[in-house]
């Protein structure tokens, strides 16, 4: 895959998601809200994912477009006064919560590749006095963060959407501190998937084409630098992913799971 095919990519990402900024539903997949049945609000479908009602109801109206493929809060462990980067941070769902976690000390900061997210994420966290909370505007694989100032990276649902994961791994070892770690929520590849899937933007924007496999994501972040990978496949997401793309048996190929691994300490 050359450069332009990776700039195509990312444009179809961008404009796909600017629709669903912009919009007052939400999407991920080629259906309706990353492809579960229109009946169902965004809390629902956080609430399916692993989020507990505290969470969902704990936000700033419109932060929550009911996005993603699991719970990174749930692995983060966030401690009081950490710096916490959430890529691919949208209307600022997981940044909000970050927040809490982390307290008045603490601070996060996320970072998103579509303009109209980053406003909406901004408006979010003026109308509920957010202090510790910055969003910036940028690629998960040029991240807008200095070297060595993150404690902990989470991420859902987001990193599959890049043309160039090893970059983000690698950015995202560049930004945390000694000892720091990744907690991400994404879906991981189960079996190679058929040309017509790989090669439909589509698909590749609803978060499934462009998903890797467990052991190209291990090679990845190892080479990246990091340590103490543990990739856990969820085979019960099958049950929602299947509603991403109805009738194409997408759940044979991809599974949501947890991302974790620690960058070396000094």
């Amino acid at each position: 895959m050359d450069q332009a095919d990776h700039d195509e990519i990312r444009g179809a990402v961008r404009k796909n998601y600017g629709k669903i900024a912009s919009a007052t539903g939400c999407g991920c997949a080629s259906a309706t809200c990353c492809g579960t049945p229109g009946d169902l609000t965004a809390a629902d479908i956080s609430l399916k994912l692993g989020y507990s009602n505290d969470e969902v109801t704990g936000v700033p109206e419109g932060a929550n477009m009911g996005l993603g493929c699991g719970n990174p809060q749930a692995i983060a462990a966030l401690k009081s006064g950490e710096t916490v980067l959430d890529l691919g941070s949208g209307g600022g769902f997981d940044s909000f919560l970050a927040a809490r976690a982390v307290g008045e000390t603490g601070q996060v900061i996320g970072v998103d590749m579509t303009p109209e997210m980053i406003s909406k994420s901004r408006q979010n966290a003026v109308k509920a006095g957010y202090k510790n909370v910055d969003f910036r505007l940028g690629e998960l694989e040029n991240l807008p963060v200095a070297d060595g100032i993150v404690d902990v990276i989470i991420s859902n649902c987001v990193i599959n959407l890049s043309p160039e994961k090893a970059r983000v791994f690698r950015e995202a070892c560049r930004v945390l501190k000694p000892g720091g770690r990744l907690a991400v929520s994404d879906v991981v590849r189960t079996v190679e998937m058929p040309d017509s899937v790989k090669k439909d933007l589509a698909m590749y924007t609803g978060c499934i084409a462009g998903a890797s496999s467990v052991q190209e994501l291990e090679s990845m972040l190892r080479s990246a630098g990091f340590q103490d990978i543990r990739i856990g496949p969820k085979n019960e997401s099958r049950a929602f992913i299947r509603d991403w793309a109805p009738g194409t048996k997408i759940e044979d190929y991809v599974v949501s799971a947890t991302i974790e691994a620690v960058k070396p300490g000094d």
